[in-house]
């Protein structure tokens, strides 16, 4: 029951993701940054989801309701709902206000000492509710509804409560943090492995289903394998170890610091709302999004680097502090025995416009670049003979949007800007006779993360490097693959949810060093990073960026924390023992990098 210990107060707050039961909507906690809370989304595809219903105590008397929504496509308001208390529906229907997140009154309502809720759909087109506020006075909740204000409504402490010493806490549990907890813990090493979904994978995760590129190795294939439901092995292996701490649910959002160095970092639970504090010697951002650099004040990178910045034959002439890889929503269809409707769409239309190709499709998670339906007849518009030959392929990544906006502000947008894309397609697809039957089986809402912010190591990897296999003293570990550019659509393009064009070059095929220097932090004593977001530019990260190569970079890490450990260092007083270093990754990744070693390189690394 999710009863409000305040319940006797004039006011009470019951967060949707606090509900009994969530029925048919999903809880959606990704944006918690960005929005100040996870929420309940009715993601039905077009078909109106189950009830989610709760039941509270209150105070028997009047009480002014409220609901925290979002009208995520004003004008057309797809994502309607209603509060359903006590078995009536309110007057109003919610998610109809042309606001983005902000609070809507429905009523006055006498109530009991028991009072059940429900959140009923009306569309299955992504509706969303995230608190709902009773108040005796009619007192107005505050219109952004802080933390503080949430916490003292719910009964929560004001700071975060202790959870522990750690020798290492991971932040992000994709295959990269997963690797990294992994390793860790056998070597035997007390690690914490913080992520904010409620499965681990990122990328690669059962709510995504990417496969892992670039070089895999023992530990990755093993964290990679999948259950018959399409989940990865990693937690059930992680939840094996008895050094391991997996928290899943919790969203990092403070790091206390002290002289350049993390002293411990703060959590929330997403269902709870409750908030700990975890402190360790050594911590890894396996993120993606250089989370811990941004709240620690790490330096870091941003766009694109010009051609001459680097020498970098695939950089633009003229750099950027802004473009980089969107983000890419992922979808299924199937041919049903009989016809199906599907709600006309004009709010997705408006964004698909006439596209009427579905290729490009998720056939189960690890398979991607499925074919899909086309349909390009009466008057729908065939573009594909504008269209350069490696674009026409069904390739999943295809469609992508966001490349020029912050992803750490519009996330949301991003993410509801492809659903709308793909629910038009589909649309334009599916009325022509020929398709009558076909359905959406699938349509993720957790967008495949793109590129954030990369973090300033004590080096920046390049093309040139790359392509020249540079030795490096430091190189502790190997990747491998393609440089894997995504060109956005222009600023006024048609189809602005689809690559303008996409580079795709295999080099020469041959593995190349990647230096310790770009796995921690230029300016902060303590942390590490694995994953898209190492010390690279935006072309070299174009490799580096792959699951399996993000794996290697966390194999690194973990053993330099553990190494950290034993000789009481930073990870870059590791210049003094890099042989040990390397002999440790190489037990994880099946990999010799012992053979280059530089004693004068030693000194010239700055302590």
């Amino acid at each position: 029951m999710a009863t409000s210990p305040l319940s006797d107060w004039p006011q009470i707050l019951v967060e949707a993701e606090a509900f009994d039961d969530f029925g048919g909507w999903v809880m959606d906690s990704q944006f918690d940054l960005e929005m100040g809370s996870p929420y309940l989304l009715a993601h039905g595809n077009g078909v109106p989801v189950a009830d989610a219903t709760t039941v509270i105590d209150t105070s028997p008397g009047e009480y002014h309701i409220w609901v925290r929504a979002k009208d995520w496509v004003p004008g057309h308001h797809p994502g309607r709902f209603a509060l359903i208390v006590n078995g009536e529906a309110l007057q109003p229907v919610f998610g109809a206000n042309d606001q983005d997140w902000s609070w809507e009154y429905g009523a006055a309502v006498a109530l009991g000492r028991k009072t059940k809720l429900a959140l009923h759909d009306l569309t299955g087109f992504c509706g969303r509710c995230d608190a709902i506020f009773l108040s005796r006075s009619g007192e107005h909740p505050p219109p952004d509804a802080p933390r503080a204000w949430r916490r003292a409504l719910r009964g929560l402490s004001p700071s975060p409560v202790d959870a522990g010493k750690f020798d290492v806490v991971v932040v992000g549990g994709g295959i990269v943090g997963s690797a990294a907890a992994l390793a860790a813990a056998r070597l035997g090493d007390r690690v914490a492995l913080i992520h904010n979904r409620p499965v681990l994978g990122g990328n690669g995760s059962v709510e995504i289903g990417l496969r892992p590129r670039g070089i895999s190795g023992p530990l990755i294939d093993e964290i990679s394998e999948r259950h018959p439901s399409g989940d990865l092995h990693a937690e059930s292996l992680l939840r094996a170890e008895p050094n391991a701490t997996v928290l899943l649910e919790h969203t990092v959002y403070n790091t206390i610091t002290s002289d350049s160095t993390i002293l411990s970092v703060d959590a929330r639970d997403a269902r709870t709302g409750r908030e700990i504090r975890l402190s360790a010697d050594s911590f890894i951002d396996c993120s993606g999004t250089c989370i811990l650099g941004l709240l620690s004040g790490a330096k870091t990178l941003f766009g694109q680097e010009s051609k001459s910045e680097y020498g970098e034959g695939l950089a633009p002439t003229v750099g950027d502090d802004y473009i980089h890889h969107g983000h890419t929503v992922f979808f299924r269809t199937n041919m049903g025995e009989s016809a199906t409707s599907f709600p006309n769409v004009p709010w997705a239309t408006e964004i698909a416009k006439d596209y009427s190709n579905l290729g490009g499709q998720l056939v189960r998670p690890g398979v991607e670049n499925g074919p899909g339906p086309v349909a390009y007849s009466k008057g729908a518009e065939d573009h594909s003979a504008s269209l350069r030959r490696r674009m026409k392929g069904p390739l999943t990544h295809f469609w992508e949007y966001g490349q020029r906006l912050d992803p750490y502000t519009n996330g949301e947008y991003i993410r509801d800007h492809l659903l709308r894309a793909i629910y038009g397609t589909f649309w334009n697809v599916k009325k022509e006779p020929e398709y009558a039957n076909l359905k959406l089986e699938w349509v993720a809402y957790v967008a495949a993360q793109g590129e954030f912010r990369r973090y300033k190591g004590d080096y920046v990897l390049n093309e040139a490097d790359i392509r020249a296999h540079k030795k490096f003293p430091d190189g502790v570990i190997k990747n491998d693959g393609a440089f894997c550019l995504h060109y956005p659509a222009e600023k006024d393009a048609k189809y602005d949810f689809r690559l303008r064009h996409w580079e795709w070059d295999e080099r020469d095929k041959k593995p190349y060093d990647v230096p310790f220097r770009c796995l921690y932090s230029e300016n902060i004593s303590n942390l590490m990073m694995a994953g898209k977001h190492i010390s690279v530019t935006h072309v070299a990260g174009s490799n580096t960026k792959f699951m399996g190569n993000g794996g290697q970079h966390a194999i690194a890490t973990a053993a330099a924390a553990h190494l950290c450990k034993k000789y009481g260092t930073t990870p870059r007083g590791l210049v003094r023992h890099l042989a040990e270093l390397k002999k440790l990754c190489s037990r994880f990744t099946g990999s010799d990098h012992t053979d280059f070693e530089d004693d004068q390189f030693k000194s010239t690394v700055k302590l």
